[in-house]
């Protein structure tokens, strides 16, 4: 049995990032939120454009209002009001100035703006009433880019922000990673679907759907593929299929020891090799991680065998499954699992024997995190307390106990 931190390290180092030369796709600017971007992006634009002002005022020469206040106010003739996207026509030489607004492209001999709350007008001269600083309220060209410079890196998630200055710099087409093929299923003879009326003895299968809606929501593609009765046939005929179909396979129940649990010995019989068999967690103790030999430069899956119990799937998806899609995706940094440090609101109890995970609420008070535990009874089969959760609050082997006020370690989800 692995600990917690030798399977995380053991999966990490499996997964490998799509191939940027292969494993990429190119899409429209308006449909790139979420996407990773595959390639560096460059522009040959510089940023301002050219030399605007910052505010509503007067563009001027520093030379001529280096020196004044309001009682000896410096006076220049008005010579021409410039507006955001007018071309300037005039030359400001000594004496003269512009009515310029805000965006507005700097005339040309002008340097500085005196913003129109230090000025007095008086039909086509301004009173210059305090000195500025010098370049005072210019944005000088290329001062927050320089064309050819690199601008965006690969391997970054393209959010809202990213999507604005691609926008800007007229990127209109991207390339991005394509998204990665989970395929999921579940097995056992007990599981129906939920739209299936319940007999005695038969569970509605929860797992699937948890797992599509966790892989959906970090942009990868879900396949489902269904419930697969405890039968060797059938369940080796599913596996098969998914090898052939995405780049993370998994699958919920059937990897403890059970005399139904065929899955490891299909696993080794379609070639896989067995990284992890089980790990030292409390939920989530059988736990399978296999990888299978590339069938193509850009298809080498990995096979994620997760428990049955629900609690205990989702649990290991997010200490597990998780990180390794991320990094799968492509993204070049931040796939690794996130903690944080809180104050458990009540006391937090295990046995000790296994790195143990109690799921609740994070939050924030007076800038300090505090951790909530759900309510109600806390084991791998009970999934209902795990509406509304948002973490996971982490009991090293050994930590039968966290005290109320103390300090423990919590899993982002």
């Amino acid at each position: 049995m692995l600990s917690v931190s030798n399977a995380e390290a053991t999966i990490l180092q499996l997964i490998q990032p799509l191939d940027s030369h292969i494993n990429t796709e190119v899409i429209d600017l308006l449909t790139a939120s979420g996407r990773i971007l595959a390639s560096p992006v460059t522009s040959q634009l510089d940023f301002p454009h050219w030399d605007n002002s910052a505010m509503d005022g007067y563009a001027v020469r520093y030379e001529d209002v280096r020196d004044c206040n309001e009682e000896k106010p410096v006076v220049l003739e008005i010579i021409e009001e410039i507006s955001a996207g007018v071309q300037p026509k005039s030359i400001i030489q000594s004496g003269k100035a512009a009515r310029i607004l805000t965006g507005a492209i700097m005339p040309v001999g002008a340097d500085t703006v005196v913003m129109q709350e230090r000025t007095r007008r008086e039909e086509n001269q301004v009173f210059i009433l305090a000195t500025p600083k010098p370049k005072e309220f210019v944005r000088q060209q290329a001062s927050y880019y320089k064309a050819g410079s690199p601008l965006l890196p690969s391997g970054i998630v393209l959010n809202a922000q990213e999507i604005a200055v691609l926008a800007a710099v007229q990127c209109t087409k991207l390339k991005v990673f394509r998204r990665p093929r989970v395929a999921i299923l579940s097995t056992g003879d007990e599981l129906v679907t939920p739209e299936t009326p319940l007999q005695a003895g038969q569970i509605v299968d929860s797992n699937q759907y948890a797992i599509a809606a966790l892989v959906q929501q970090m942009g990868a593609e879900a396949i489902m593929l269904g419930i697969v009765r405890d039968e060797p046939t059938a369940l080796e005929e599913a596996i098969a299929y998914a090898l052939t179909q995405a780049d993370i396979i998994i699958s919920s129940g059937g990897v403890s020891v059970g005399d139904y649990d065929y899955v490891e010995q299909i696993l080794e019989s379609l070639g896989g090799k067995i990284h992890v068999r089980s790990v030292a967690m409390k939920p989530g103790k059988p736990l399978t991680v296999a990888t299978f030999p590339p069938s193509s430069p850009s298809h080498s899956p990995i096979y994620f065998g997760l428990p049955g119990n629900p609690a205990a799937v989702l649990v290991t998806f997010w200490r597990f499954v998780q990180p390794a899609i991320k990094k799968l995706s492509g993204l070049a940094e931040g796939w690794e699992p996130k903690f944080i440090k809180a104050r458990a609101s009540q006391e937090l109890r295990s046995d000790g024997k296994r790195e143990t995970y109690v799921w609740g609420q994070m939050r924030l008070s007076d800038g300090i995190y505090y951790f909530y535990p759900a309510s109600g009874v806390q084991n791998s089969g009970n999934l209902i307390n795990l509406a509304q959760t948002n973490s996971l609050a982490v009991l090293p082997v050994g930590k039968t106990l966290v005290a109320t006020g103390e300090e423990v370690h919590v899993l982002i989800q």
